[in-house]
């Protein structure tokens, strides 16, 4: 019944053309498991459409920096979760989160979502999106060990063998299809360039990247699932586009991303999903695109340049001294390439902007590998001669709905929440976090968001890291200000209104409410001082059990006097003062948290409850 539940509020967040467009897919479907379901065959071994027979992949046009010698040689790729690559690295069905395995089941019958006696989907897709042929391919082409090539060969043979095409858990998502046809593209390039490499794997990572295009060009995210997924669907269909010289998988792609820029951005440069990760997702999908496209002299509509401008300020401007950053909403650590076996992905990004863009957003004098295969020596030396884009002080993104404030020196990074729920109908990555607040100093958080843990498997867990009582908001009658329907789909949510912007004298004021709580409306002001103090005053319009919670980053020490609270970490003090009419409970409890995907444990809150519509908190960093 759960699931009838569920598919029923699903629809209600469906257009009819979507509902439409969802039926037509099912009939494709249909015609695909007629074809495929009889007949397992792997997707590398044969051309399902013959239309597609006279097309070859010309590694030139990727335009990789091949004179490189500045790389790593690592054979392995971190999995979410923390999991040993060794142990699991031909484990292509593994659960992870238990011993059990995905079934050999047709894609399209196979139910991935919230399966707790298997375990996770996000946290397999990652070993099935290949990051490692990428990875080794290029070790083989920089090394010429065959050691590599070897490795290679193995791990793509027994995929290709334990994956038939449409078959198991690495056939049931379109993106991760896409993500993996990109990393094919660029195992395939340097192995091109590379000695002694037999045609036979050329052949069939040719096949492979033509069948898995068709594919996505046939089944790319739509409607309400048109998201960040979308974004790199058509990257994947424009860079086969261009490798194979295909204009009509080019001029598809073109197309959404211009269309898509509009529709999932804020003018202000924010990403509509609320999330600063998938922002420099969907960027570096674009990013690579458009490297492409200028590399083998594509013209690049000058909207791209306009979007990916002020997305870069934003992203840019949520990033600190130190490279701590404000993020909001899920993180999935999703990304597309990987040449070096894990880095910064909010670097990588602000340096592949700094070489397409007119401005340079990061130094990249230590750049990523990526950015060094991708472009030459002498390009990413011109980087350094752009202006670099400073982040104001203080930064309201008054449509995006994010307030970033700074300390003169720097050492106090504030992010404030004053932005919708997520977007589109579903707002699959929002969190229940209206008005809430992150704090770091020298670096390090003091007020922490509680992050994503995970998506699907552990799902009262995933909903708690997403209520409103574990975010650095008020709560109120321990209700959520927003309504959860599903793991990735939310109904009645809160509204939020910026009421107040001023900036003074080195005073910054922040005022903003929502109705998440009706009748009952909640206002929030934040005040910045010239004496880096951050003023919390909260107001609701009726006297309710009112719960205003602090969550600290983990391994935090905290001290509760009568009208105080001491906090420090390993290098910083902070002074929290209470202020409130009536009397009030202080009490420290656990909350939930994640700092990296997969990885759930605890971490300590204040929380402050009165029966009052009036609480006031002031927090002081001090000098140690």
């Amino acid at each position: 019944m759960a699931d009838i539940a569920w598919l029923m509020r699903r629809l209600k967040a469906m257009s009819i053309p979507e509902v439409a467009w969802r039926l037509s897919q099912k009939q494709i479907q249909k015609r695909e498991e007629k074809q495929f379901r009889s007949y397992k065959c792997s997707v590398a071994d044969e051309l399902f459409d013959k239309s597609l027979e006279g097309l070859s992949l010309d590694a030139d046009k990727m335009r990789l920096n091949f004179e490189n010698k500045d790389y790593s040689l690592i054979s392995s790729i971190p999995l979410l979760g923390g999991y040993n690559y060794e142990k699991f690295k031909k484990k292509w069905s593994a659960g992870f989160q238990t011993d059990n395995e995905w079934t050999d089941t047709f894609s399209y019958s196979l139910n991935y979502k919230q399966r707790d006696d298997i375990g996770d989907a996000r946290t397999n897709w990652e070993l099935n999106r290949h990051f490692q042929f990428a990875l080794l391919a290029k070790d083989y082409y920089a090394s010429g060990d065959k050691k590599y090539l070897n490795e290679l060969t193995m791990l793509f043979e027994d995929w290709n063998k334990k994956n038939p095409f449409l078959w198991g858990i690495s056939w049931t998502s379109v993106m991760e299809i896409a993500i993996r046809c990109s990393n094919w593209c660029y195992t395939y390039c340097f192995l091109a360039k590379s000695d002694d490499v037999p045609t036979e794997i050329l052949a069939q990572l040719q096949t492979g990247i033509l069948n898995m295009t068709a594919y996505i060009e046939n089944h790319y995210s739509r409607y309400s699932s048109a998201n960040n997924h979308l974004i790199v669907e058509a990257y994947a269909i424009g860079q086969s586009g261009v490798l194979f010289g295909k204009q009509k998988w080019i001029d598809l792609a073109v197309s959404i991303l211009t269309r898509e820029f509009p529709l999932q951005n804020y003018s202000d440069g924010v990403n509509k999903e609320l999330s600063l990760h998938y922002q420099s997702f969907y960027m570096e999908a674009v990013g690579l695109l458009m490297r492409l496209l200028l590399k083998n002299d594509i013209e690049v509509p000058k909207s791209w340049y306009q979007w990916l401008s002020k997305m870069s300020d934003y992203l840019t401007t949520c990033i600190g001294k130190y490279g701590e950053a404000v993020e909001f909403g899920d993180n999935d650590e999703g990304k597309i390439l990987d040449l070096c076996g894990g880095y910064n992905h909010y670097r990588y990004v602000q340096g592949l902007m700094s070489c397409l863009l007119d401005r340079r957003f990061t130094d990249i004098s230590d750049c990523c590998e990526n950015l060094k295969w991708l472009f030459t020596d002498e390009e990413r030396t011109a980087v350094s001669k752009k202006e670099r884009y400073i982040p104001k002080k203080c930064a309201c993104y008054k449509e995006g709905g994010n307030t970033i404030l700074r300390s003169d020196d720097e050492r106090i990074l504030i992010g404030i929440d004053h932005a919708a729920l997520g977007f589109g109908s579903i707002a699959a990555h929002g969190h229940a976090d209206a008005l809430s607040f992150q704090m770091y100093a020298d670096g390090q958080p003091v007020f922490a968001d509680p992050g994503t843990y995970i998506y699907h498997c552990d799902i009262e867990n995933r909903n708690a890291l997403r209520r409103t009582e574990n975010h650095n908001t008020v709560c109120i009658d321990g209700k959520d200000q927003s309504e959860m329907l599903g793991a990735f789909l939310w109904g009645k949510r809160a509204e939020c209104k910026l009421i107040d912007f001023v900036e003074d004298k080195g005073n910054v004021k922040v005022k903003a409410c929502h109705n998440g709580y009706l009748p009952v409306i909640h206002t929030r002001t934040y005040t910045f001082n010239s004496r880096d103090e951050l003023c919390i005053s909260d107001e609701i319009t009726a006297e309710s059990a009112m719960a205003a919670n602090f969550i600290l980053a983990p391994d935090t020490e905290v001290r509760l006097s009568k009208n105080a609270v001491h906090i420090s970490t390993k290098n910083i003090n902070a002074v929290m003062k209470i202020g409130c009419e009536k009397d009030f409970d202080m009490r420290i409890v656990d909350k939930p948290h994640s700092r990296k995907y997969g990885v759930y444990e605890l971490s300590k809150c204040i929380s402050i409850k009165a029966a009052a519509n009036k609480l006031e908190i002031r927090i002081k960093i001090e000098e140690r």
